[in-house]
């Protein structure tokens, strides 16, 4: 049985600071389990990276959000992502069928329709020769798509209100993993005293008042049976219809607090994690040029005389789809994810936790576990072939969580995942800027602490129609 080693930061910016992912990667070489870890000297986790362990805590689906971030809840309610017990069974039996491929097929079009805005914006900007920061181009793009998914609206159309929640949402994201890192933020008292906190609940207002009132017009739409069977005939419904128009077996539906929870939990869970997914995605084709040159082939094959892609090319995207698994394993977009337990758990080496205890899951340390993972800072999109992936343990990949409580969105977003890196790639050849090579900083998601620059070079015309 290996040993627990205890690892203490003194400070919450150090865990937050440069090389720190890799650190805990060189911890779990010593202690090959899980080690307890220390923010400070009052709030203690079992920081886990290795497959059973996972399995022990997240089959059961029991875990809950700890309380320690309930600051999180100022915005986004008690959605999916923070419920526990019936509530949550029941919010996640109403919105599965909200994230059927059925409902997901429409979105097709929209995903290729915001990333035409963003390719058109870099065409622009390759044309100077010099590289860019794709980051925060592939966020507005991100962003601008869950608007028209959710509300029915993106930023072609946007009126003075939606342009508010716009960029109240990207401030509360910024806010939220500004707080995260600073200990002395965590108290509500101290914060809601300072400039963050008071621009924090500022946006916090913008953003529940705007959906407070795109639901209440919705709702009311809704009770006009012309409009009723306008919407039902639309083309494809929104995230907002499928909520308004679910209800169980009891007939009971989601009230209004629950529907403004969800959509902001949707809104939080699918903006940032997206664009994390992304960008660090487009880097590894910049870095693996052969990988990148195979699966711009593939997608050219697929694509053929068509105009744009279609739901049923998704499936047919085989090399690109191991190649945003690889770059989901080298660089999950939310590295690192924390849950309290519900229950006691007894783990498969006879350790135990009590009820109460505190869990780190570290994404990034287990997809990087040379015991499960081979060579783990090679990129080898092959390990995800089917032969290779039924081999391997079921917790070893858990980029969208896993177990009974895994993300509810993930077929939305690798559907995303998949159009906007095909027409990228269709589009540009990418290639690294070796003066500004990325550097790896945790945060609510995975970014880069100097942005991500790669060079865009355009393929002409033709070469993504």
């Amino acid at each position: 049985m290996g040993p627990l080693g205890i690892v203490r930061i003194q400070s919450g910016q150090n865990i937050q600071q440069t090389g720190s992912l890799d650190k805990v990667v060189s911890w779990a070489h010593q202690f090959p389990y899980a080690h307890p870890l220390w923010f400070g000297q009052f709030i203690g986790f079992l920081n886990i990276y290795e497959p059973d362990y996972a399995k022990a805590v997240y089959s059961r689906g029991d875990p809950k959000a700890p309380d320690v971030y309930d600051f999180f809840l100022q915005w986004i309610g008690r959605g999916l992502l923070v419920l526990e017990g019936p509530k949550w069974f029941q919010h996640r039996k109403l919105l599965t069928p909200g994230f059927h491929y059925d409902v997901l097929k429409p979105y097709v079009a929209l995903f290729a329709e915001s990333t035409r805005v963003m390719l058109d914006k870099w065409e622009e900007k390759a044309q100077e020769g010099k590289s860019f920061d794709i980051f925060c181009d592939v966020g507005h793009m991100a962003l601008n798509t869950l608007m028209k998914c959710t509300f029915g609206r993106g930023d072609t159309g946007l009126g003075h209100r939606d342009s508010s929640y716009y960029l109240a949402v990207s401030d509360l994201t910024l806010l939220m993993q500004q707080r995260l890192v600073s200990f002395h933020y965590h108290n509500d008292f101290i914060y809601w005293l300072t400039p963050h906190g008071r621009r924090f609940l500022r946006a916090c207002q913008v953003a529940h008042d705007h959906t407070d009132q795109v639901i209440r017009e919705r709702k009311a739409a809704l009770q006009d049976e012309k409009v009723r069977k306008k919407i039902q005939n639309r083309r494809h419904l929104d995230f907002l219809d499928i909520l308004l128009g679910a209800q169980d077996e009891d007939d009971s539906k989601l009230s209004d607090a629950d529907l403004r929870a969800e959509v902001d939990t949707f809104m939080f869970g699918g903006h940032d994690t997206t664009t994390s997914g992304i960008s660090w995605f487009l880097y590894c084709m910049a870095l693996y040029p052969e990988h990148q040159h195979r699966c711009r082939e593939e997608v050219r094959e697929i694509l053929g005389d068509q105009d744009s892609f279609q739901w049923d090319d998704l499936g047919k995207m085989t090399y690109l789809t191991m190649c945003i698994k690889e770059s989901f394993r080298l660089y999950p977009p939310v590295p690192q994810v924390y849950c309290q337990l519900s229950k006691p758990v007894t783990f498969v080496d006879g350790r135990s936790l009590p009820a109460g205890s505190l869990i780190s899951m570290h994404i990034y340390a287990l997809h990087r576990n040379s015991a499960v993972w081979p060579d783990p800072e090679v990129f080898d999109p092959l390990r995800f072939s089917t032969e290779n992936a039924s081999k391997r343990h079921p917790f070893s990949f858990m980029p969208f969580s896993a177990g009974p409580r895994n993300c509810i969105g993930q077929q939305f977003a690798m559907s995303e995942m998949k159009v906007v890196t095909a027409m990228c790639l269709l589009h540009f050849e990418f290639s690294l800027d070796p003066s500004r090579l990325p550097i790896k900083m945790l945060q609510l998601v995975l970014r880069s602490k100097n942005g991500i620059h790669l060079h865009l070079k355009p393929l002409g015309p033709g070469s993504g129609k």
